[in-house]
């Protein structure tokens, strides 16, 4: 007999993954969408591993088409399943699941806690990191992607013409840098930046290695701003500014790694994603953007609002207007915000947006 949990995760990802293809376009403008990065784009990796950061439980998941707790670290939709829809592909399904359907469209290999360090959410349980992240798609494409595409011409076009995108360093500073291991200690903000840039720069040379040419990261958010760091610092509902000033010392040498990748990598289109500026003027202006609450998770969150969602527990009544679902992660309505942004916005992504990196 199938154990429970494995069973409704198995029922999750079936409807999931059925939703989505009816929610995807019959002529997709990119051959296949790839996911790399933490649980603000993780769609369900870590509920099969042994880890405290999981949200497939109510009421995760319950704006998401079913109302179904998938693995979202939020209350519905994230910014990849928007460009999805946009893209007319599929959600890209996690990689690590009980049944793994056999996907040409792209895969989700995001999971939260982890970061682009290999230590960072260890102390919590077990994610994939940047480095296995990179192996579990170094095997998609030696063991599925060359079986399908014998010709390495056709091979070398489709991965050309997919998009492959990464929201990723988040708990490299909220888990480490900022937490229990103090890694400030070895490293001031400026050699911490750039530990992480360095490393993050050998990943995506190593997508490019494998034929990807069309790659967007999103930059780090205000994290001085979510209710974690804010409740925990008793900041009285302020931002901690310090913390997003260090937070943008990556953010700045990101922005500069990727401009450089651009020149020097031939055929190569480096996107940032840049949502700090865009997520603090939210939190700071929230009927701008059609919401009352920026302070607030949604949810009732463990340790007075700074974790995860209580299990079972009802959230607040209007979801839509909130900016924040638990003590780390943002609504769908902020996520879509952001989205919309990236899509077809000229601040967001540059320095194409969705719309014309497709184009390319």
């Amino acid at each position: 007999m199938v154990p429970r949990n494995i069973f409704l995760h198995m029922l999750f990802l079936f409807f999931s993954n059925f939703l989505s293809t009816k929610c995807s376009s019959p002529q997709p403008l990119v051959p296949a969408f790839y996911v790399f990065g933490d649980s603000l784009f993780d769609s369900g990796n870590n509920n099969l591993l042994p880890t405290l950061a999981k949200a497939n439980y109510f009421p995760y998941g319950l704006n998401f088409p079913g109302s179904l707790p998938t693995g979202r670290f939020t209350n519905g939709k994230t910014v990849v399943d928007f460009i999805a829809d946009y893209l007319g592909v599929p959600y890209p399904p996690p990689r690590v699941s009980v049944f793994r359907p056999t996907s040409y469209t792209g895969y989700n290999y995001a999971s939260g806690s982890c970061g682009i360090l290999p230590e960072t959410g260890k102390f919590i349980g077990e994610c994939l990191n940047l480095d296995e992240q990179m192996r579990m798609f170094k095997e998609t494409v030696e063991k599925q992607l060359s079986s399908k595409y014998k010709n390495s011409a056709e091979l070398s076009q489709y991965m050309a013409k997919s998009i492959f995108i990464f929201s990723v360093g988040n708990n490299d500073y909220i888990n480490t840098y900022f937490g229990p291991f103090k890694t400030r200690k070895q490293y001031n903000p400026q050699q911490f930046a750039q530990l992480l840039v360095d490393t993050l720069s050998l990943k995506l040379q190593k997508l490019y290695n494998f034929g990807a040419r069309k790659i967007v990261v999103f930059e780090l958010g205000p994290i001085g701003c979510i209710p974690s760091i804010v409740r925990s610092s008793k900041l009285n509902g302020k931002c901690d500014e310090n913390k997003n000033e260090i937070v943008n010392m990556f953010n700045t040498k990101l922005a500069l790694l990727l401009k450089n990748l651009t020149s020097t990598l031939q055929d190569s289109h480096f996107i940032i994603g840049k949502a700090h500026g865009l997520g603090y003027d939210a939190v700071i202006n929230p009927s701008k953007y059609g919401l009352s609450d920026s302070s607030n998770p949604c949810c009732k969150a463990w340790g007075n609002g700074t974790f995860s969602c209580i299990p079972v527990e009802a959230p607040c009544s209007s979801p839509d207007e909130n900016y924040f679902w638990d003590g780390y992660h943002l609504t769908q309505a902020t996520y879509s915000v952001i989205a919309s942004q990236c899509i077809s916005g000229s601040d967001v992504c540059v320095p194409m947006n969705i719309q014309q990196l497709v184009q390319v």
